[in-house]
């Protein structure tokens, strides 16, 4: 009784999950460009998109080969893999529905955090007309929350590896349509073990950036005009969402996998 009353948990929490996931991958895929970015195509230089490519990507390798460590004095690694196991314990001892929601929860938590930093240095900067020398800032608030999103559901951050899956998901978080579709549905397979990591860290980082860039282009020039880059700004923090909501989502579907898989040892 005990053993099917636990395992229930887990996968009622399952199908809120796979409901969440049907809403978003719904609403990506009717998603079409921003009406703001058609009205600034005819405006912006041709080269910008070669530029930013470069400047996401350098952003990115610079995070990861120098700045993981000082992501990681912006908040206590330690406390945070401390309260997990915290969380874990209670859910397997409790096996109610607050204990299994406390993982998403924090998430929640450190997610808000990172975004309300996001609005204040995108609108600070914007202010200004920084546009394009924001991307290394930008680039390490993503990875910093995905970090903290990870350290949520017990996962650790810094493989090849992980760092790799993280990077897609931030490249997926950003495509609509049919690409968001095919896309997400590589992460699941992921995910599952069903598929396999093809390329290497140096690779994802150029089509992470691609996508970043591609998205994100007619705002970073925004962002360069001095009080008009607010606007541009602005958009750090709803592009941070955007990534951090479908991320949580993966982690969790992640963590709630292993889950059951135990409950039916």
């Amino acid at each position: 009784m005990k053993k099917r009353k636990k395992q229930a948990i887990w996968e009622r929490e399952w199908e809120l999950l796979e409901k969440k996931e049907n809403l978003l991958l719904i609403k990506y895929q009717k998603e079409k460009a921003s009406v703001i970015n058609k009205k600034l195509e005819a405006i912006v230089p041709y080269k910008l998109q070669e530029k930013l490519d470069l400047a996401f990507y350098k952003a990115f390798q610079l995070v990861f080969e120098k700045g993981t460590k000082i992501i990681e004095m912006t908040y206590s690694k330690e406390k945070q893999e401390n309260d997990y196991k915290i969380r874990a314990y209670s859910a397997n001892i409790r096996k109610n529905k607050k204990s299994v929601k406390a993982f998403s929860k924090q998430a929640g938590i450190v997610n808000l955090r990172n975004l309300m930093f996001s609005g204040i240095e995108g609108i600070g900067l914007g202010a200004l007309g920084v546009g394009i020398p924001d991307i290394p800032l930008f680039a390490g608030l993503i990875i910093k929350s995905m970090n903290e999103i990870a350290l949520s559901y017990g996962f650790p951050y810094d493989t090849d590896k992980e760092r790799i899956f993280i990077l897609k998901l931030v490249e997926t978080a950003l495509y609509r349509g049919e690409e968001f579709k095919n896309a997400d549905a590589n992460i699941i397979q992921l995910i599952e073990g069903s598929r396999s990591i093809e390329n290497d860290l140096s690779e994802q980082i150029r089509f992470t950036a691609n996508a970043l860039s591609k998205e994100m282009l007619y705002m970073k020039f925004l962002q360069g005009i001095p009080i008009a880059g607010i606007v541009g700004g602005l958009t750090d923090a709803v592009y941070l969402k955007r990534i951090t909501d479908y991320a949580e989502l993966k982690y969790r579907r992640r963590f709630f996998q292993e889950k059951i898989r135990v409950s039916k040892v």
